[in-house]
């Protein structure tokens, strides 16, 4: 097995950190900004191809003191970047070619020379070849001779990239051919609103602080991705790679672009997993942003794990007297569930597990939820069972009349996985209402026992001469 190499990008804030991430990259995967102090967490990308990883990290010297950056996650950053330098195999400190030195490039490369790590100065921003720079102070900082590049314009980056393999096959050799060792990696994301711990999870899961916690609202923006691998308690190695998202807000209350872009690849991170977790609050229950939250992972079609977090809390008030009407755990417990299901209707049969990050109760559970969820996705469903299935339902319950006719299947047939996908040819699909739908959807689970498993129906027209649709 070929030695890891982590490359990790460092800088004060807003020198093109994260643009010269995504170009390294290949694209976008960090938030590009023009606000300082929008990279937080340390952003970690596998560049397969060339064998390393790299690291992009939030800006060194964020100013505190405002509602947006208060001093405890100014303290959580600066830690995050000693995190990376810690882990880093070879850095790269960015400077800004326009502006020149400033006192906070001086302190990190005073920083960089104490850690004893190989660094390669990247002087960003020199957009043109005529670009005027003062070349020999950044000489003066004694870390090597400067690349001068343009993130933004894709200047100087081959070279980078050949300093980068350079120092790579000159610290750990280069890397073995990547044998495919048949192992299943279930990839997974914690959604939900800001501030229910997802964080808190993730660093559970991975066993270390790789993620910020704070109880600040919005301190995750971008999407990042780990691979972990939990042992089970039977010894089993069960395979991962774990997405944490930053929470989806409402649209109406996104504040800044910023905001807007966090939502984005906070969806975009759903559209990739196997299996989402759907994080509430214990004490607080289920809230109407939940149920939006939750929504958009079901208009992805992908299986949900509810996960009620800070469950510890909860019973704490329930023991102290503050929540009445329950005589034993278990019948709160089972109360709560009871209202879950009621309010987030949309996803049958979804796992629910009531766990606490803090004391970690019940997370291997909900790892086993995800691993079921995911082997569940892969069955297949028998064309003569399905039919016979859908005739009963709609014998025992027929689809409403809409404008005078009622909606009729004629034939179905199961066509896909991840999601389930079922072939419907019917009189007319605009005659098929919603809620009639989550009638043959739900059914469709039960039967087959698919739960947590989302079911698509692809609807085709097609005229039946034997059957009246009145």
């Amino acid at each position: 097995m070929s030695p890891h190499f982590n490359v990790a990008i460092v800088g004060r804030p807003n020198v093109g950190k994260s643009r010269l991430f995504n170009r390294l990259v290949g694209k976008r995967v960090s938030i590009v900004h023009d606000m300082p102090g929008v990279t937080r967490d340390v952003v970690t990308h596998d560049i397969d191809e060339d064998g390393y990883t790299l690291m992009d990290t939030g800006g060194m010297g964020l100013v505190a003191g405002t509602s947006d950056t208060p001093e405890r996650l100014v303290n959580a950053v600066e830690g995050q970047i000693a995190f990376s330098i810690d882990t880093a195999d070879f850095v790269l400190m960015v400077v800004d070619g326009r502006e020149g030195l400033v006192p906070l490039d001086l302190e990190m490369a005073e920083i960089l020379r104490r850690s004893k790590k190989p660094v390669g100065l990247v002087v960003n921003k020199v957009d043109k070849a005529d670009t005027e720079i003062e070349i020999n102070e950044f000489y003066s900082l004694g870390l090597g001779e400067p690349s001068l590049i343009s993130a933004e314009h894709d200047r100087g980056i081959s070279g980078l990239r050949s300093l980068i393999l350079s120092s790579r096959d000159e610290i750990v050799g280069p890397p073995e051919p990547k044998v495919d060792d048949g192992r299943k990696e279930i990839r997974v994301c914690f959604i939900g609103r800001p501030n229910v711990g997802k964080s808190s999870l993730s660093n559970c899961l991975v066993q270390s602080d790789r993620f910020i916690v704070s109880d600040v609202p919005g301190t995750t923006r971008d999407s990042i991705e780990t691979p972990f691998t939990w042992k089970s308690k039977r010894g089993e190695d069960w395979h991962f790679v774990l997405t944490d998202t930053a929470g989806i807000r409402k649209k109406t209350k996104l504040s800044s672009s910023v905001e807007y872009f966090s939502r984005v690849r906070s969806l975009d991170a759903i559209r990739e997993v196997d299996v989402v977790f759907m994080v509430l609050d214990a004490k607080e229950g289920p809230t109407h942003q939940d149920k939006s939250i939750a929504g958009e992972a079901a208009k992805l079609n992908k299986p949900i794990v509810i996960v009620v977090n800070k469950w510890d809390l909860a019973l704490t008030a329930w023991e102290q007297g503050e929540i009445d009407g329950f005589e034993t755990e278990s019948e709160f417990r089972k109360a709560f569930e009871t209202g879950l299901r009621r309010e987030i209707f949309f996803t049958p049969g979804s796992p629910i597990r009531f766990v606490s990050a803090l004391e970690n109760i019940d997370i291997e559970k909900m790892l086993y939820d995800a691993r079921q969820l995911d082997k569940r996705m892969g069955k297949k469903i028998s064309t003569g069972r399905l039919n016979n299935l859908l005739y009963k339902i709609a014998e025992r319950m027929p689809a409403p009349r809409v404008d005078g006719r009622r909606f009729r299947i004629y034939y179905a047939v199961h066509t896909g996985n991840r999601p389930y996908r079922i072939k419907l040819f019917c009189n007319q699909a605009k005659k098929l209402n919603d809620s009639y739908k989550r009638y043959m959807q739900a059914a469709v689970v039960e039967a087959f026992k698919l739960e947590g498993c989302p079911v698509v129906f692809d609807l085709v027209n097609k005229k039946n001469p034997y059957v009246r649709d009145d």
